[in-house]
């Protein structure tokens, strides 16, 4: 299966008083036409920085990224963000107040005609189960369908690939783990590719093809969530796998005894 999206030797860095501060280094990933990928780790690891070099929002030092055999970014190679046919859906939703939900999903078809952006609108709100709140305003939401709204103004242009940046975060756990299951479902029946980052473990187990687990700016793994946990490439990605799913067992726990 050849590579839609791919990051090759990659390297991001930023200026500072002191000089080039290099914060993502040596960073190979493809990702499948369809597939679904996470970049897993902890905050400050580089993982949305990748995914903002991805969207043409971070220059590259070093590498490229490449969708559907055309290179975005290199050293010497800059396509704006706004021709990359890349969607972006952000914890904090984004969501116009003064619009009514069917204004926001259709923000990014403006240029199409009325009666084609309007037939894109109902088709995306039905997909993420919102036919009935076109006419909604999203304080008359709730987060978890604030989220969707977000999804479906993501997915409306029909982007090449969907960039997802800690989307449950804001989320309580009840409602976070629902929602991951729903965007994993959705994402697979419409057919999009789509890379979500999150520190979450159990949320990249769930909706992921294919996980990439980051530490100090590099890729550990990049594998099946089967094989991240039964194939650990070293103690570093096993030590990672095993904490984290600690951590969150006891979160877990935790929020049952609330």
């Amino acid at each position: 299966m050849s590579d839609w999206l791919a990051l090759d030797n990659l390297a991001l860095a930023y200026d500072t008083p002191r000089g080039v501060r290099e914060v993502v280094r040596d960073f190979t990933l493809g990702l499948a036409k369809g597939q679904i990928g996470s970049l897993l780790g902890a905050s400050g690891c580089g993982k949305s920085t990748v995914l903002r070099a991805i969207a043409g929002f971070e220059p590259v030092r070093r590498g490229q990224v490449s969708l559907g055999g055309t290179v975005l970014s290199s050293a010497h190679v800059h396509c704006p963000p706004e021709r990359r046919q890349v969607g972006m859906m952000f914890q904090d939703y984004a969501l116009f107040p003064h619009l009514t939900v069917a204004q926001n999903v259709g923000f990014g078809l403006r240029r199409q005609p009325r009666q084609a952006s309007a037939m894109q609108v109902a088709q995306m709100l039905d997909m993420v189960g919102l036919a009935e709140a076109g006419d909604s305003y999203p304080h008359e939401l709730s987060g978890g369908q604030q989220q969707r709204v977000a999804l479906a103004r993501a997915l409306a242009p029909e982007p090449d690939v969907l960039l997802l940046d800690e989307p449950f975060s804001n989320l309580d756990v009840d409602t976070r783990e629902h929602l991951a299951f729903e965007v994993r479902d959705i994402l697979r029946s419409s057919g999009h590719t789509a890379i979500l980052v999150t520190h979450n473990q159990a949320e990249a187990f769930a909706i992921a093809d294919r996980i990439g687990v980051m530490a100090a700016g590099r890729l550990l793994q990049w594998d099946s969530p089967y094989n991240l946990h039964h194939h650990p490439r070293d103690d570093a990605v096993a030590d990672f796998v095993r904490r984290e799913s600690l951590n969150e067992r006891r979160a877990a726990a935790q929020n049952r005894r609330l």
